[in-house]
């Protein structure tokens, strides 16, 4: 069910959390919980991860993260706004490492302006956030997924090591 590759880089940074004491918690939108799952895929994730949101809908994001619903309807759901916004309303629990995801993983969603295969992805390390668009296009749903979760792990160990 899930990729090797992206297995051996979860478990590479499995390994830096628990060397750092890393506790996380993750907000995701258009990968619907997958980071959450490739985590928890392995023994021992207990020992790094607190929680994962799914917050798919602008009203989940809304509800669950308690993000402003003209905050939302000004910037759009797939905008770094509401990424940052969502990576630090997810830090306010037990974790001091946070993940937020939200994009367009198509075939539908897209409009002139944003386009499917469009992601942003933050992370907050004890404060320091580091947010970052992604233009992956039109590859088909997984591979934007599957990509999307490289591209957290890789940006959530560059905010560890900064």
């Amino acid at each position: 069910m899930f990729d090797e590759t992206i297995i051996s880089k979860v478990k590479d940074f499995m390994d830096l959390c628990v060397k750092n004491k890393i506790y996380i918690a993750t907000a995701e939108s258009c990968t619907g919980g997958l980071l959450a799952a490739y985590i928890t895929s392995l023994p021992g994730s207990s020992l790094i991860f607190d929680r994962g949101f799914v917050t798919y809908s602008n009203d989940a994001k809304h509800r669950i993260l308690n993000i402003p619903i003209e905050m939302i309807n000004k910037y759009g759901a797939v905008s770094e706004e509401i990424c940052t916004e969502m990576v630090k309303k997810t830090l306010q629990y037990s974790a001091n490492l946070s993940i937020s995801i939200t994009g367009i993983a198509g075939p539908t969603g897209s409009d002139a302006v944003k386009q499917i295969g469009l992601v942003y992805v933050a992370t907050n390390y004890k404060g320091n956030i580091i947010c970052r668009k992604f233009n992956f296009g039109n590859i088909g749903r997984d591979n934007v997924r599957n990509k999307t979760i490289l591209e957290a792990i890789d940006l959530a160990k560059t905010n560890i090591l900064a």
